[in-house]
């Protein structure tokens, strides 16, 4: 199997393009296979999604250059105020008779509660930590060099590695943002964030601030979930 894959994995590194997509595809794949196999599959796949992205991300790592985690004040900052925005605005914007979120993906949607499925057993236990774990270290980097890295960028220029990071255009500023807010389901908050992500990376000419930014967002967000039952959030 290894002698079949290392011919197609030196052919993706090969491609800008490629490595810098292939790892966000595979991993909003998954994504949405894990209502494929029950209530209980869907958290192995959050497993085998994490685990299969952080093997790509490590795989292309000497490929996408820009791909460095960096600790700032700027970036401790933003990733907290981040937080609090998503933890406060939704359900303060729904005690006003607003819902931002897209009512009909929520609708349908299972709030992701491993104690509902597994009970307080070590199991359930095992999957919030998954999904910590799994939310601060493998989706920062994945959805920052897809959106911000490549996104971003490949809309001012198709080359564009020829563009530098810390390069501001309204145009892309606002797409890409708007694209990272139509991927959560709490559209608002997603908007916002992904306007704080893309401003830092603009501020600091760097990825790595928002990589960091990203990881404390999500990092206290699961931590709140925890804390406070509100699994909503997932």
């Amino acid at each position: 199997m290894r002698a079949l894959m290392n011919p197609v994995i030196a052919q993706i590194k090969q491609s800008p393009v490629a490595v810098r997509t292939l790892p966000f595809f595979i991993f909003i794949l998954l994504t949405a296979a894990q209502g494929w196999f029950g209530e209980g599959g869907r958290y192995w796949l959050y497993l085998l999604k994490s685990i299969v992205g952080g093997w790509l991300l490590w795989t292309f790592r000497r490929q996408i250059s820009e791909m460095r985690w960096k600790v700032s004040v700027e970036a401790v900052v933003v990733g907290i105020a981040v937080f609090v925005v998503w933890i406060g605005l939704s359900p303060a914007l729904r005690a006003m008779g607003i819902d931002p979120s897209w009512t009909v993906l929520k609708s349908k949607a299972t709030p992701w509660n491993p104690f509902n499925y597994f009970g307080h057993a070590v199991l359930a236990w095992f999957f919030v930590s998954v999904r910590i774990a799994g939310s601060s270290v493998v989706v920062p980097p994945l959805e920052e060099v897809f959106y911000r890295s490549f996104v971003y960028r490949y809309i001012l220029k198709r080359d564009f590695l020829r563009v530098p990071l810390g390069q501001f255009d309204w145009t892309p500023f606002l797409m890409t943002s708007i694209l990272f807010a139509f991927t959560h389901i709490e559209w608002l908050a997603g908007l916002l964030c992904g306007f704080a992500y893309q401003s830092l990376v603009c501020w600091k000419k760097r990825l790595g601030d928002a990589i960091t930014a990203h990881a404390i967002t999500n990092f206290l967000l699961g931590g709140w979930v925890v804390y406070k039952n509100a699994w909503e959030f997932w």
